[in-house]
């Protein structure tokens, strides 16, 4: 790497994670020094798998550094059979208390990788319907679930033009060892993970790596109408996401149609992107480890507020909270309009509860 700007180091980022979700990978080009560079800032933010995979056929795989990556695939694989039981154990609760839940990201988007323990998994997402959604989060409190984390969802707002009747309507049942678990469809699946990508800001490249896998293994049949939606902001946002996985990691877009392969991502969300995978790579990358604290605390406090806004001073969540599409223009005027947004929130809130 001959460059320490962010944006170089990002660029380094993804040209090491290319192809990475793969069964046949590439020749690695890296240096151990670079390896050392990568590894555990990697392993940090969920692609270790990834990254051990690029580099397990390697004279690098046997290296120190190489070994950091192994644990992190090791322990990606337990967490993998750990997830796996979880979901069967969630979904039975839920169906004794006859309401049926549709798992979303985590193993439904882990099915696209050529070996599911390359996705790190985080919680158990899943959606039910509105009118269940206090039997069913009372259903998982009262069981041995109370103990793990279940993200249980009643909409979801990166699809917020699409009902949840909608979504059980188009979901469909794939077995998961000997229980039938129920996904969204394959629209609404890749439109789903390329919004949530953009909706935490596009920091983590495994995020990117889901859109990937996803399209590069989508049915011949797939409704390219019914994942764009009719709105240009999801439209816009989707491309980008699709456009941004060849484009940064080489994924193979042949199977979208000429409208997306032709469309042009805005030069200041990719640079966004690459910036915040270079910054993972910082002698300080805490902030995208570490959860901010809620927003309105920092208007309480003028010592921390000018750190806190420097911390949500990001295009690409500015945009997407706008609800807006990323356009070419500037950005300054979403950011500020974002940040008043937020604040008039607080406002508000602080009027009611005074």
């Amino acid at each position: 790497m001959t460059s320490s700007t962010p944006r170089s180091r990002g660029q380094f980022v993804a040209d090491f994670l290319a192809g990475s979700w793969r069964e046949k990978q590439s020749p690695v080009v890296i240096s151990p020094e670079e390896l050392d560079l990568l590894s555990n800032s990697l392993y940090n933010s969920g692609s270790a798998g990834l990254a051990w995979w690029r580099i397990h056929e390697s004279a690098l795989g046997t290296s120190t550094f190489g070994e950091v990556l192994h644990q992190g695939y090791r322990l990606q694989a337990l967490q993998s059979a750990i997830q796996e039981e979880r979901i069967g154990v969630a979904f039975g609760l839920l169906r004794d208390a006859g309401i049926e839940p549709i798992l979303i990201k985590g193993w439904a988007a882990a099915r696209s990788y050529t070996n599911r323990t390359l996705r790190a998994y985080g919680d158990t997402d899943l959606i039910v319907k509105p009118s269940l959604y206090a039997a069913a989060r009372a259903a998982l409190e009262r069981s041995e679930t109370a103990t793990w984390w279940v993200d249980l969802h009643k909409g979801l707002v990166e699809l917020d033009d699409v009902s949840v009747d909608e979504l059980f309507q188009r979901s469909r049942l794939e077995t998961l060892k000997d229980l039938q678990i129920r996904i969204m469809s394959d629209e609404d699946h890749l439109s789903l993970l390329a919004m949530h990508f953009f909706k935490h800001s596009a920091w983590r490249p495994s995020g990117l790596c889901d859109v990937a896998a996803v399209v590069e293994t989508l049915p011949a049949n797939f409704d390219w109408s019914l994942c764009l939606g009719s709105s240009k902001r999801r439209t816009a946002w989707i491309a980008s996401a699709i456009v941004l996985a060849h484009e940064l990691l080489g994924a193979n877009i042949d199977k979208t149609p000429l409208t997306l392969r032709s469309y042009r991502v805005p030069v200041w969300l990719r640079d966004t992107v690459l910036r915040q995978w270079g910054s993972l790579l910082s002698a300080d990358h805490s902030l995208p480890f570490s959860p901010r604290p809620l927003f309105k605390y920092a208007l309480r406090n003028p010592r921390t507020l000018a750190s806190e806004m420097y911390a949500r001073w990001n295009p690409i969540i500015a945009t997407f909270n706008l609800r807006v599409y990323p356009n070419n223009l500037p950005r300054l005027p979403y950011q500020l309009g974002a940040f008043a947004a937020s604040a008039g929130h607080y406002l508000v809130d602080h009027l009611r509860s005074t």
